[in-house]
């Protein structure tokens, strides 16, 4: 399998840009917003039921690429893979969609060679306009001059690195089915009342969360780009979780200097935060140290295990929402929290339940750090086999 066997095409040569499909005005039918694609993953969240009024559009086995800034930067890029049998779905005009050459590409390679670092890099270099609203220019992508392998080579590539992402996507759907688990377990204990046959117990009493639990901020070092740094303290954004589909925070992008940490507070693994602004409401447990910022709250002492806390601020955060600055908010105020009327069971019940759901975090964390090294992996291998420095056997090469 020499690497001289692999040919130097053009992109355009072997993948269809915004490939022709035709849509009446009034068809409605699956649309994919940008909102729909998590960063650096495969698998689209979702779709609205829609009428098509323009955009682009695709069918199942298509790349989807984010054109526009932050979104490519951020890692948007999906393949369709929730269409019916030759339907064709509608979506943002800030996608660039990619399909196959029959007989010249594979789908799947095609995605996989959509995410790898040279073409991330080539696209982001191309990028031109205003700041903040920058986009891709497409014609760079399509000459840009690449060596690829035969086809069948490609399914081996694309077959290799989906194994690892299919092992991800069953691991995050093991995740979404034990969160369900738990939510509904304490729902039935704590507000349906079921196992006391849908009575409040006359020894449970209503009190202030405050009274509990201890409610602290975090702290920023201003101005903060003076003590940003590429290694140091873990330093959690709220973007690091808002589309985190796991109660455990494993990866944080940035990190600040030491100089920082008397303005700032560090938090250790096994704490639990719940954001306070831009996102409010998102509680998540750290799997990791970190520092984190005043957009931040944590809880240093609790008559509450974190799972329990974590449940229940999951339940009100709709509650914790509707009690701040309107309908859109950017701060959620320490006292909102401390002075929430909360139902205090019992602690022999508080015990018996965090046994019960205790195995469920467990087997939920287990799960993260397994697609975290997952994805290690993946991101490895991706350019090496993208460039020919490693190569997989491919059907006429085995036996």
């Amino acid at each position: 399998m020499s690497l001289s066997a692999w040919r130097k095409v053009k992109v355009s040569d072997f993948i269809k840009f915004n490939p022709k499909e035709i849509l009446e005005k009034k068809y409605v039918g699956k649309k994919i917003g940008m909102d729909k694609l998590a960063p650096f993953t495969r698998k689209i969240e979702g779709f609205e039921i829609a009428k098509f009024s323009g955009g682009s559009k695709f069918r199942n086995g298509d790349t989807l690429v984010a054109r526009i800034s932050p979104c490519l930067e951020n890692g948007k890029t999906a393949q369709v893979s929730i269409l019916d049998r030759n339907e064709v779905g509608f979506g943002s005009t800030e996608y660039i969609v990619l399909r196959k050459k029959d007989g010249l590409s594979d789908e799947n390679y095609i995605y996989y060679f959509a995410i790898s670092p040279y073409f991330r890099n080539t696209a982001i270099k191309s990028m031109s306009g205003t700041s903040g609203r920058q986009r891709v220019q497409q014609s760079e992508l399509e000459n840009i001059v690449v060596s690829i392998p035969n086809l069948s080579e490609q399914r081996s590539i694309a077959a290799t690195l989906s194994c690892l992402d299919d092992k991800i996507e069953v691991n995050a759907k093991i995740n979404h089915n034990l969160e369900e688990m738990a939510q509904t377990i304490f729902k039935s204990w704590f507000i349906d009342f079921e196992p006391w046959n849908g009575e409040r117990p006359t020894n449970w009493f209503q009190g202030r969360l405050g009274d509990y639990v201890d409610v602290r901020r975090g702290g920023s070092p201003r101005p903060i780009q003076a003590y940003l740094s590429e290694t140091g303290f873990r330093w959690l954004k709220i973007s690091d979780v808002t589309r985190l589909e796991t109660p455990f925070v494993l990866r944080i992008k940035e990190h600040i200097k030491k100089s920082g940490l008397k303005k700032t507070v560090f938090l250790k693994a096994g704490s639990l935060v719940l954001s306070n602004s831009a996102t409010p409401g998102i509680p998540k447990i750290l799997c990791v140290d970190t520092c984190v910022h005043d957009g931040w709250l944590y809880f240093p002492t609790s008559i509450f295990s974190n799972e329990f806390l974590y449940l229940l601020f999951k339940h009100i955060r709709q509650d914790l929402l509707s009690l701040g600055n309107g309908s859109i908010f950017t701060n959620l105020k320490t006292d909102i929290l401390k002075n929430y009327m909360i139902l205090v069971p019992e602690k022999s019940v508080l015990f018996r339940f965090n046994k019960l759901v205790l195995p469920l975090f467990q087997a939920m964390e287990k799960s993260t750090r397994e697609m975290a090294m997952l994805e290690d992996i993946r991101n490895v291998l991706l350019p090496k086999l993208m460039s020919g420095e490693i190569r997989v056997p491919t059907e006429k090469t085995v036996g």
